[in-house]
């Protein structure tokens, strides 16, 4: 049974602006539910969407979805990964440009990690993967994060350079939640 109202747990505003702009195209209303969290250390993102799942359906007792994301860039071993925030809280967008210095393998993917989870205990992962690769610079002002640096294969423009709208076609965050759409309707 498809829930009529749809938390998700995020403080992130960018976030919320990219999912809710998708939930219409399902007939789903989302609600936007402020939420810090104590986020564990771990490699694995989708184990980290649930331990963040589980504070949330503490909190709120409805149905609630939060993500987690990480960017993967293959010359760096897969750093920042799911040390992403961390990385971009010190680091930022120049510091893994300087980390790439004199690297021509650009090759880098956003991954997602969407977990949903109701009062009757359903608890569910859904993926969400883009490819493509780190620019020579930043370009553009919207989105958020490492937005500036990647560029989705198949385009010539950075995440950043993109309107929500565009950016939903590539990202590993509207991959995701489609995942997620699809599966509330059909149950």
């Amino acid at each position: 049974m498809k829930p009529r109202e749809i938390f998700f747990a995020t403080s992130n505003q960018s976030k919320f602006r990219e999912v809710k702009a998708l939930a219409s195209r399902f007939g789903l209303e989302i609600k936007m539910a402020p939420f810090e969290t104590v986020e564990i250390q771990h490699e694995d993102l989708a184990e980290i969407a649930k331990q963040t799942l589980r504070q949330a359906l503490r909190r709120l007792r409805a149905p609630v979805f939060v993500e987690d994301a990480g960017l993967f860039i293959k010359a760096l071993n897969g750093f920042p990964g799911p040390y992403s925030t961390y990385a971009y809280k010190t680091i930022g967008v120049q510091g893994i440009l300087k980390l790439l210095e004199g690297k021509n393998d650009r090759e880098a993917y956003f991954l997602s990690a969407m977990a949903f989870g109701d009062p009757e205990l359903r608890v569910k992962v859904f993926m969400g993967r883009s490819d493509g690769v780190i620019v020579w610079r930043a370009r553009g002002k919207s989105g958020f994060g490492f937005d500036p640096i990647f560029q989705p294969k198949g385009c010539r423009r950075t995440f950043a350079e993109m309107k929500v709208e565009e950016k939903n076609k590539y990202s590993h965050r509207a991959n995701a939640f489609k995942k997620l759409a699809e599966w509330l309707i059909g149950s």
